[in-house]
């Protein structure tokens, strides 16, 4: 749930970070889950595999471009999609604005703070983020403007059982692990009682 499928990188150096990417893309080993090597496992079913496939096929046909991967791999295995890069994503596209839940990188690009932050909120979901600067300045400013329930900073999905996990908008309600956790088990009960002479609330 907390799989990062959008990317939102600065257009000046979109061209030489995809590259890189794509490279590392290519490492990635796809196959049998319980497989100590493998890194993307198989689709839950092949009415996932169907609908993931969907979004790809969508966004290239609203004129975006599959940088890398794309294609359904056959196996007996299980139901598979090669890890995919889609460039030229606009976030009014469904891939950029709905749950994909698969091996699937939507990429946005901006040309100011603002643009990147607009197109990081303009989306019904707020789970969990990340941004990457050497500016602490920019970390702190985007991190407090992203409805994000987490948002990590120069780092992906690294976690703390002490540290609260949860969602913003339609990622869904309350908080998880730390305090947080620990309130959601407990049953509380109120007992009230009375002390002196009574005064008339109602019937006086």
């Amino acid at each position: 749930c907390n799989a990062g499928s959008r990317l939102i990188v600065h257009e000046a150096i979109a061209d030489d970070f995809l590259s890189t990417v794509k490279a590392l893309t290519a490492k990635v080993t796809v196959g049998d889950p319980l497989d100590d090597r493998t890194k993307v496992g198989a689709m839950i079913s092949s009415d996932h595999l169907a609908k993931v496939a969907g979004y790809v096929t969508a966004a290239a046909s609203g004129g975006s471009d599959i940088y890398s991967g794309g294609k359904q791999l056959t196996s007996n295995a299980g139901q598979y999609l090669d890890p995919t890069i889609i460039r030229g994503v606009t976030e009014a596209m469904a891939i950029a604005r709905e749950e994909v839940f698969g091996p699937v990188l939507s990429v946005l690009t901006f040309d100011s703070i603002e643009r990147a932050l607009h197109i990081a909120n303009n989306t019904p979901y707020g789970l969990s983020a990340g941004v990457w600067s050497a500016s602490i300045d920019t970390c702190m400013s985007v991190a407090r403007n992203v409805r994000s329930g987490t948002v990590w900073v120069n780092t992906f999905m690294e976690g703390y059982p002490e540290l609260p996990f949860g969602g913003y908008k339609q990622s869904g309600l309350g908080r998880e692990l730390g305090k947080r956790a620990v309130e959601d088990y407990t049953e509380e009960k109120t007992i009230q009682f009375h002390r002196g002479q009574r005064t008339g609330w109602w019937l006086g």
